[in-house]
């Protein structure tokens, strides 16, 4: 059986308490694999490497730092089939998805932040007094990155490159659920170029490792993609200390579609694929189907035909739409709210039920599409985060219910918009509570925008500039030049 380590100081090391985690297949329910199950000490070491390493990693030219970037972006693009294996064996996904999305996006943000920090300059301002002021922005020093198991290279790249970019010393926490891909990764570090203890790789679980890194006193800042109910830990952990975080949580996102909307095949394909992409465990996911009430029917009927022709399978299998879920916890979540959706009065239309895959698969945590609708949009199911394949279909009369309806959660993190009228997108777009909005399109993703969520889905923003401001302190420095 494979087992993982830690990457700390730059080399490979076991827990120091002894302790592993198995490693699950969703696809097949069995243990391939075993990962460190770390604890504070682990972490305190880390840090004190990371500690040891970020002076001089933080002295090295911008150039330098990034060509490191790149190095490490061309060893996975030159091992893409084995990453991309990797990661649907860990999580469940079809393999198809990890090749397409997953491991070329992970290539692409290191890419992205090694031209950013490039490209990135300060801020300068001239006084009528005859003064002039320049703005730098400096390294913290040490950071902790935790990612989250639904896309597990692609948001650990996500983290750790604007971090490393910006000069900082780096200790990561991957998912104890999915932590192949990130040890992958660590293991290419050194032969990228990465001095020792400059990217730090810690495995365990969140009690174990996560909260030792929030804590730690040297970490002077935290990024942390998860759930919400562990956002709020680790703002409460982070605030005694004054660290910086940002919080990228959960969502419950809505798709609203007009009667005005061209109803072509590439628009139904989008928005059934927002709902069921990654089989839904997307925190952009749209999981309630907001459709004007005038084609409401129609679309339904045209939706889940669609949706009924989605393929769960084998994620090995080229034509598997949908995988497994991530592990038997989470399967155990999604297939309870569908049973609570049924007790608040949901009608489930399409899905519901355990997929048995047969074969290889025929223990794994496989989940039919399913589409619910007849749930009150106050009701659990249209209000809660249920992070699988399941969407709900709400009716709405006009703007302003849509509105109403959209708005009314504890979330705001991605709203979709499907409208033929220009005019009422722009409006609308002023008038959606959410961080991100998509007008006729779904995941189109340019990493020089900002990316985050307002409410309960989290704090700060993450990419492109943004991302190099949260992993710097900005220091104004003030010339009198007639001195």
């Amino acid at each position: 059986m494979l087992v993982l380590a830690n990457l700390i100081d730059g080399h490979a090391h076991a827990p120091r308490e002894g302790r592993y985690l198995d490693v699950v297949d969703p696809a097949t329910g069995q243990a391939f694999a075993r990962c460190p199950d770390s604890d504070a000490g682990d972490v305190a070491e880390a840090v004190a490497a990371a500690t040891r390493a970020a002076p001089g990693w933080a002295a090295l030219p911008v150039e330098v730092r990034a060509q490191c970037l790149r190095r490490l972006a061309d060893l996975v693009e030159a091992r893409l089939e084995p990453f991309a294996e990797a990661e649907s064996q860990d999580s469940g996904k079809p393999i198809a998805l990890a090749r397409s999305l997953d491991i070329p996006r992970a290539i692409a943000n290191l890419r992205f932040f090694a031209s950013a920090i490039e490209q990135w300059h300060g801020e300068s301002h001239a006084m009528t007094q005859g003064a002039i002021n320049y703005t730098l922005h400096l390294p913290l020093g040490v950071v902790g990155c935790i990612s989250p198991w639904n896309l597990p290279l692609y948001l650990f790249t996500w983290k750790i490159a604007p971090a490393l970019a910006a000069g900082n010393a780096v200790v990561a926490k991957p998912s104890e659920v999915t932590p192949y891909t990130a040890w992958l990764l660590g293991t290419l570090a050194a032969e990228a170029g990465f001095p020792p203890g400059v990217l730090n790789i810690v495995h365990g679980t969140g009690p174990g490792v996560g909260e030792s890194i929030v804590t730690h006193d040297a970490v002077k800042a935290l990024s942390f993609t998860g759930s919400t109910r562990t956002g709020v830990a680790i703002a409460s952990a982070a605030a005694p200390r004054l660290k910086k975080i940002s919080l990228e949580l959960g969502g419950k996102n809505p798709a609203i579609v007009f009667d005005d909307v061209d109803l072509s095949d590439e628009t139904m394909a989008t928005i059934v694929r927002s709902g069921f992409a990654n089989q839904g465990e997307i925190c952009l996911c749209g999981s309630r189907l907001l459709v004007q009430r005038g084609i409401y029917d129609r679309f339904r009927a045209a939706y889940l035909e669609r949706v009924r022709a989605l393929r769960v399978g084998d994620p090995r299998e080229p034509g598997s739409d949908l995988g497994a879920l991530v592990s038997q916890a989470h399967f155990e979540k999604v297939t309870g709210c569908i049973e609570r959706a049924r007790k608040e009065g949901g009608r489930i239309l399409l899905g519901g039920h355990r997929v048995s895959v047969g074969g290889r698969c025929s223990e794994g945590w496989f989940v039919e599409p399913t589409v619910i609708e007849g749930v009150a949009p106050s009701g659990a199911t249209n209000q809660e985060e249920i992070f699988g394949p399941v969407v709900t279909l709400i009716p709405f009369d006009d703007e302003a219910e849509a509105l109403s309806i959209a708005n009314g959660t504890p979330y705001g993190l991605a709203a979709s918009l499907w409208t033929s009228n220009l005019s009422r997108a722009h409006r609308m777009a002023t008038q959606l509570d959410f961080g991100i909005v998509w007008i006729n399109c779904w995941m189109l993703r340019d990493l020089r925008t900002p990316f985050g969520g307002s409410k309960q889905s989290g704090v700060g923003r993450e990419g492109g500039f943004d991302a190099l401001r949260f992993f710097t302190e900005a220091r104004n420095v003030c010339i009198d030049h007639r001195q």
